[in-house]
């Protein structure tokens, strides 16, 4: 099976570069340091938020012995709560470095303000508790308020990230109401005002943002049918967001939000390639930092249908339709009627290829849509149980394929939405058991993983490359432990997910938390046009639980904060907090969905 993660990645990264441009506009900000040279803290890595009491407790150690050492693991008030001796792991490849680990899963007591302390070095404090989590599933999900177009932020709901409706014909926006085609793909205009920027930039793209939809109704889904999860955890009133009261859960309230934009970029009736989805909206030119939504003066295009696009839609259409049914039967049968329309439209149109080519936005383009044919069908099959879906599953060359590969999976690899829904979702496929067995296979194979590395990851990809997002595919690998449990019950899939997120959160080469508000040294300054606090200190940070990107050792694909400062960098090193690294440090709606899911699990099982 091919690579989806490195194929045409040059092509993408040459497209990227035409980012330089904006970033030229950038002010003079502080200058990067680069990890090579910075100092990155204790040489006593561990989750710097903490640990659950009947979990897995592991930290990592950087030091030049050879030999077991001793570590004391320590109270508040410096009381020695439990000892031991480290177990030597030599070169870690990842890392470059010579590593120890410790396991301290047999102290089990709650406290705060705990610390670890080996070899003359004491760690950053963390808390050991039932409720580590209870906060993370809001804060991850909560960020999709502020992200969203076509609407006021209000300072109320989210404080410090309050302005004007972005995108809605205001001068000088031009808007997202009344969208032209590109010149020479079309002569309509289609209002696909809505939706939520996709990262860092004003765009918006169907096909990552049908991954990131997908997966906050598949965190709905999950807290319905799993035997640990908890509807009321994602309840109406639970999230900040405008439609807290409505008798909707906030998850769905905030999924619909993007839906509805999905449904606009639909080809109309009547047109050429009707029933296709236009793959993204973006500006003519790409835009300097900082800028906030409402004052970006670009025209903005509608880029041509693409299948992989139209059958995103086809996807999380069709997973609309069941999932909103019981509160808006109306609704439901819209994006019923829509995904039908789009997967009859792709069918008919199964090779219409996105172009590698992006100016004014990224390129989102990818060569094989085998995946997103699979994905579609599932979710199609098991909403409506008919049999060309049920057929078009088991006919499909990705069926049979082991599609949980190394690196994980994105929007360019959907291929493992479809297997999990297949797996967890009721429906009479045939074959149910063997479906389910790929997924606890996949699940081992990043057990396995997190066993073999002594920072205890769930992704181990075989050239030892680390690829642009690479936390997205350490949480989507987490994603298919935690179903992997849910079908199993089996706690060591459970363990593997909280041994993820002890990497996220400080556990790795840098001591550093990927997740904003999280942690002693916590991410800031991910790349983003207006949570741009580094470059205007009138501009907030990114809201407290938003995910980076992480490290990225492919430097065909970096930028030049990248360029500059990370030459040499072993794979987990390859990563800067600086907003104009948008190779390592970008935020994206699915990064944010997966962190998502995660953090849902995490905090209910």
């Amino acid at each position: 099976m091919p690579n989806p993660f490195r194929e045409r990645r040059l092509a993408r990264a040459a497209a990227a570069l035409t980012c330089a441009a904006a970033l030229a506009l950038l002010p003079i900000g502080p200058p990067a340091v680069s990890p090579a040279h910075a100092d990155t803290g204790p040489r006593v890595q561990v989750n710097q938020v903490g640990y659950l009491p009947d979990g897995p407790k592991n930290a990592t150690v950087v030091t030049d012995a050879t030999q077991p050492l001793s570590w004391e693991l320590r109270t508040a008030d410096g009381t020695v709560a439990a000892e031991g001796r480290t177990v030597p792991r030599g070169h870690d490849a990842s890392s470059a470095q010579n590593v120890h680990t410790v396991d301290f899963t047999g102290h089990t007591a709650a406290g705060q303000g705990y610390t670890l302390a080996v070899d003359g070095e004491v760690s950053h404090p963390f808390t050991i508790a039932d409720d580590i989590y209870r906060q993370l599933p809001v804060d991850a999900l909560s960020f999709y308020y502020p992200q969203r177009s076509g609407i006021e932020i209000q300072d109320a709901i989210a404080p410090g990230y309050g302005r004007p409706a972005g995108h809605v014909g205001t001068a000088p926006n031009q808007g997202d109401t009344d969208v032209p085609c590109a010149p020479g793909t079309c002569d309509y205009r289609l209002d696909v005002s809505g939706g939520w920027y996709d990262a860092g930039d004003h765009g918006k793209y169907v096909v990552n943002g049908g991954i990131s939809v997908s997966q906050l109704m598949s965190a709905y889904e999950r807290s319905t049918l799993a035997d640990t999860g908890d509807p009321a955890a994602l309840g109406d009133g639970t999230l900040r967001l405008p439609e807290r009261g409505d008798g909707v859960p906030d998850i769905l309230n905030e999924a619909r939000w993007q839906l509805e934009f999905l449904l606009k970029m639909q080809v109309p009736e009547g047109q050429r390639l009707a029933g296709m989805a236009h793959h993204k909206i973006h500006d003519e030119n790409w835009t300097g930092l900082p800028l906030l939504p409402s004052e970006d003066p670009e025209r903005r295009y509608l880029q041509p249908p693409s299948t992989a696009a139209t059958l995103n839609l086809a996807a999380a259409a069709a997973q609309c339709a069941r999932v909103f049914a019981p509160f808006d039967a109306e609704f439901a049968a819209r994006c019923g009627t829509a995904a039908e329309t789009a997967w009859q439209a792709a069918v008919a149109n199964p090779d219409i290829l996105a172009p590698s080519t992006g100016v004014g936005g990224g390129p989102y383009d990818d060569v094989r849509v085998e995946d997103e044919f699979y994905w579609a069908a599932a979710e199609l099959y098991v909403t409506t149980g008919d049999a060309e879906y049920r057929d078009a599953v088991t006919s499909s060359p990705v069926h049979t394929e082991d599609v949980f590969t190394d690196h994980g999976f994105s929007w360019q690899w959907t291929a493992p939405l479809g297997r999990l829904t297949l797996a967890t979702v009721p429906n009479d496929l045939p074959g149910l058991d063997d479906v389910r067995a790929t997924v606890v296979a996949g699940a081992e194979r990043y057990l396995a993983a997190i066993e073999e590395q002594p920072y205890g990851m769930p992704y181990a990809p075989a050239d030892g490359q680390f690829v642009w997002g690479s936390n997205s595919q350490v949480l989507n690998n987490m994603v298919v432990l935690a179903t992997a449990f849910d079908l199993t019950g089996e706690a060591r899939f459970r363990d593997g997910v909280l041994q993820g997120m002890d990497y996220l959160l400080g556990r790795n080469a840098l001591n550093q938390s990927y997740v904003t508000g999280y942690g002693t040294n916590d991410v800031r300054n991910q790349h983003s046009r207006w949570y741009a606090d580094q470059l205007d200190p009138s501009l907030p940070n990114p809201p407290v639980g938003t995910v980076s990107g992480g490290p990225n050792s492919n430097a065909d694909t970096w930028d030049d904060v990248a360029r500059a400062n990370l030459q040499g960098c072993a794979p987990q090193t390859c990563f800067i907090d600086d907003i104009g690294s948008w190779a390592t440090n970008e935020l994206t709606i699915n990064w944010n969905s997966a962190l998502s899911w995660v953090a849902v699990f995490a905090a209910t099982s």
